[in-house]
């Protein structure tokens, strides 16, 4: 039963660490768009800015 003497803080120091946490999360908005990121996978972003140039073409430099 010591044993509980220690626990109990430990716990409620935890859970409030826990809290403390999620509230930060809140005001820094982490929880605002959580359809944006499931969806920005299906995005496919290095289309739409070309062919990179090939390690032969870098050798050369510009024309």
């Amino acid at each position: 039963m010591d044993v509980l003497i220690y626990l109990i803080p430990a716990a409620l120091f935890l859970g409030l660490l826990g809290l403390g946490a999620f509230l930060w999360s809140l005001r820094k908005g982490q929880y605002e768009d959580l359809d944006g990121a499931a969806e920005r996978i299906l995005f496919d972003d290095e289309a739409d800015q070309g062919p990179k140039p090939s390690r032969k073409d870098q050798d050369r430099g510009p024309s």
